[in-house]
């Protein structure tokens, strides 16, 4: 059976893989000083590009998390049977940038009460996730899905169906999704917001 090691090995064989835009690691050791943020919003190919570029963003990454399988590869998550779903791991500052404004944008960017969908995209790896990696972040997380929840009531949106949990082991997807939009400018994107506002 292959250990994580091994699988990351397998996915970045040098280890030591730089962000496409930022030229920064991508993989831990991560600067002592950065956080960790993990959001599912359907495709992570839109999802990720949403945080790249903020002031405070160290830099980011797409992979899975949330399922039962090791080391799923795209091949896994896209036959349903994995649970996981496309995330993107945010490595921030919180001097520079507060989580809380992290997740305004998660909440603004996607349609959170789709269920497993978003958008054209259907299936378990599309659904809306928050994955938190600490206790703080997990009372925001439930606070602010309750006053987005308000806030869409109001526009005749049906309940959010977020899933809100502690942070997964976070498994890198393959090279060729990290930061897809900076390497195919003119890929595919379906993320898109509610227009209501946080």
């Amino acid at each position: 059976m292959n250990t994580f090691k091994s699988y990351i090995n397998q996915v970045f064989p040098d280890s030591e893989t730089a962000h496409f835009v930022n030229g920064r690691r991508i993989m831990p050791p991560f600067p002592k000083e950065m956080a960790l943020a993990t959001f599912g919003m359907g495709c992570f190919w839109g999802v990720e590009k949403r945080f790249w570029g903020l002031d405070g963003v160290f830099c980011t990454a797409v992979g899975y998390a949330g399922g039962s399988t090791q080391n799923p590869t795209y091949q896994d998550v896209c036959s349903g049977e994995t649970n996981h779903a496309e995330v993107v791991q945010i490595v921030f500052n919180p001097q520079l940038i507060d989580y809380k404004e992290l997740i305004k944008i998660f909440w603004e960017a996607h349609n959170p009460t789709q269920g497993m969908k978003q958008g054209n995209d259907v299936g378990t790896q599309y659904r809306s996730v928050i994955f938190t990696h600490s206790e703080m972040q997990h009372q925001i997380a439930l606070e602010t899905r309750e006053a987005y929840q308000k806030k869409l009531a109001l526009s005749n949106y049906p309940m959010i169906t977020t899933e809100i949990a502690v942070a997964f082991t976070f498994y890198y997807a393959e090279l060729y999704h990290q930061q897809y939009l900076a390497k195919n400018p003119d890929g595919y994107c379906g993320l898109k917001g509610t227009g209501v506002c946080f």
